[in-house]
């Protein structure tokens, strides 16, 4: 089934192009609501969030009191835990493109990391928990940028925070059921951790047959017929715009402590228990949930560079409430709501950013791009916060370090941001199809393949 899609929207052609049936089930981009492809990879990602929350609510305890991983070796694993997807989100965005079938690239990322869960059962050393964290995040990384190329195709350019709000939104409240899940079962079997993974193991399976029978199977086409090549991908660093969100995205990532971290050091600070852990997960989700689409719709008037950089702002509030204050419920809600706010503020309005400036035939390259930057950031992160926690001797001097350098940072970023905001999108060659909204006549052909 091929169809045109609205003026206003990436591509042009009329209105009354669209079919009912390619705005119900394909998820024809329209002003003014949430495509259906967009909720369905929604409940996708709450079943694998429900899955993947539930096991990161619990291992770091895991892997420090029942594998007897150090800090340093901890920090190696969550590293791994945060960044071994860099090379490969850039696979799977690539082939998302290449292949124009972001769905199936999906299908291999969203199946390769469901073993996982079992595989969590017989570990017993760093090697072998790296190998499993390593397949893992393969499978999140092939997924995440394909997954976003649907949300973006099937919304309008000018609704692209909310889009991707709403979808964080649902993603984020399986990311807040995961952990209460764990802390429940934690709760009636005291250190039954393997009982955990079982369970995250069967809700994965859910996820992965929601994906299969409701998420539409989108062929995209761009403009002039242009199809992504390898070359075409890596000259996305060329434009401004886009260096400059690599630029500002991945040092600001390196100098963000991994939530695993900030709930160890709430942990000691408020000597919990350990069945009450996975807790602190679910305080985080809660504000996420309830900020993520109004961050996302505040993005799209305001601005989406301002909002990202103002989410590791209250990130920074959050780390100095933690060092200045005493131990407490309230310094541990604070620290939580902020590490929240961060999350709703980022995660959806990056992917939109990106979105919005890269032409159709490579936007799953342009964001898996810009992804990878974060997650490598994110592993320098993990390694580097182990390793001060280790010399330093205590999470704190290490949080006093990485406070100072994100203070530091912020405003190099904005005054970088600043000054590249208001040139020009992604430089088009002539007889090159843009990523800027064409002149009505220009089509591109959305083609829904029934599963």
């Amino acid at each position: 089934m091929s169809t045109q899609n609205h003026p206003d929207l990436p591509s042009g052609g009329p209105p009354e192009a669209v079919t009912p049936e390619a705005a119900g089930s394909a998820g024809s981009p329209r002003v003014g609501r949430v495509a259906g492809a967009v909720i369905a990879a929604g409940f996708v990602s709450f079943f694998t969030d429900i899955s993947s929350e539930m096991v990161t609510a619990v291992l770091p305890l895991f892997l420090i009191l029942q594998v007897g991983l150090t800090p340093l070796q901890y920090g190696v694993v969550d590293g791994l835990y945060q960044g071994v997807s860099v090379a490969v989100r850039l696979v799977g965005g690539y082939f998302a493109d290449r292949w124009r079938r972001p769905k199936l690239v999906c299908l291999l990322g969203y199946g390769l990391s469901i073993g996982t869960k079992l595989a969590l059962l017989r570990v017993g050393s760093a090697s072998s928990t790296s190998l499993v964290v390593a397949v893992d995040r393969t499978g999140k990384g092939l997924r995440t940028a394909p997954r976003d190329a649907i949300i973006a195709a099937s919304s309008a350019r000018q609704g692209l925070g909310r889009a991707f709000g709403v979808h964080r939104a649902m993603d984020t409240a399986g990311a807040m059921i995961g952990p209460l899940l764990a802390f429940a079962i934690l709760a009636e079997i005291p250190n039954s951790f393997g009982s955990v993974f079982v369970t995250s193991f069967w809700v994965a399976v859910v996820g992965l047959a929601v994906l299969v029978l409701f998420v539409p199977d989108l062929r995209l086409r761009a403009t002039g017929g242009a199809v992504a090549s390898l070359r075409g991908a890596l000259g996305l660093v060329a434009d401004r715009r886009v260096l400059a969100l690599l630029l500002t995205a991945a040092p600001l990532a390196a100098l963000t402590v991994s939530d695993g971290f900030v709930y160890l050091t709430l942990q000691q600070r408020l000597s919990v228990t350990n069945e009450l852990f996975p807790l602190f997960a679910v305080g985080m989700s809660a504000a996420y949930l309830l900020l993520a689409v109004p961050a996302g719709r505040l993005a799209d008037r305001v601005g989406r560079w301002r909002v990202f950089l103002a989410g590791h702002v209250l990130l920074l509030v959050g780390y100095l409430c933690l060092l200045l204050t005493s131990a407490g419920l309230l310094t541990a809600a604070v620290c939580l709501g902020m590490l929240g706010c961060y999350y709703a503020c980022t995660d959806g309005v990056l992917a939109a950013a990106v979105a919005e400036l890269l032409p159709d035939h490579l936007r799953g390259s342009g964001i898996a791009l810009v992804q990878s930057a974060v997650a490598g950031g994110r592993l320098v992160s993990s390694v580097l916060f182990g390793l001060l926690w280790t010399v330093l001797g205590g999470q704190t001097p290490a949080l006093v370090c990485f406070t100072v350098a994100l203070a530091l940072d912020l405003p190099l970023a904005w005054l970088l941001m600043s000054r590249t905001g208001r040139r020009p999108v992604f430089p088009v060659r002539p007889g090159e199809p843009g990523p800027t909204r064409p002149a009505a006549g220009d089509e591109r052909e959305v083609d829904r393949v029934d599963t």
